[in-house]
């Protein structure tokens, strides 16, 4: 898993690269992302990943499926991923590449985790508590995951801000474990 991640961030620097010497960062985005959607569908993945079948006709379906939807350079990328029979990378490349573009405008990702589903008010107030956190524009995920049992936590990159009850427990039980004091 590890090497994928690495070729598809590798294949993602080299795009905003080109994206961004061409002025062309929105297109690459929504190309990659339309092309990850097309390329990966389970009737046309084994088409485009398949090594027995010859290379134009590989290249041909994809130039077929993408031209007019996507700028050429993102046909020529996955035409080289399918070369290298890699073309079901084009997801994690499309992410990583997303992931690079939010980073140049200063974006950041944020998960919010609650053992509830947010309102809409709730989910602003976290949004608005990691901006003023972090001084950047976030993208916010909320999730429900109800063994937390109430509370939340919120993980923007590798922090982690843990305001749960089942968390606060753990901290209560490590900490009458190691017989410290109680906070």
């Amino acid at each position: 898993m590890a090497r994928s991640t690495t070729a598809a961030r590798r294949y993602a620097e080299a795009a905003f690269e080109l994206a961004t010497r061409d002025d062309q960062l929105d297109q690459w985005g929504e190309g990659l992302a339309f092309a990850a959607q097309v390329l990966t569908d389970s009737r046309v993945l084994p088409r485009i990943d398949n090594p027995a079948r010859p290379l134009a006709q590989r290249r041909e379906l994809i130039t077929k499926l993408l031209t007019g939807r996507v700028p050429d350079s993102v046909i020529r990328l996955a035409g080289l991923l399918a070369q290298r029979g890699s073309v079901d990378r084009i997801q994690g490349v499309a992410t990583e590449y997303r992931r690079l573009l939010d980073r140049h405008r200063g974006i950041v990702e944020a998960r919010v985790t609650s053992a509830q589903p947010l309102s809409a008010d709730e989910t602003e107030a976290v949004r608005a508590w990691v901006t003023k956190r972090t001084g950047k524009d976030v993208n916010l995920t909320a999730n429900v995951d109800e063994g937390l049992i109430g509370g939340l936590t919120v993980r923007v990159g590798d922090t982690l801000l843990d305001a749960s009850v089942r968390g606060r427990l753990e901290r209560l039980r490590n900490q009458l474990v190691a017989g410290g004091r109680i906070s």
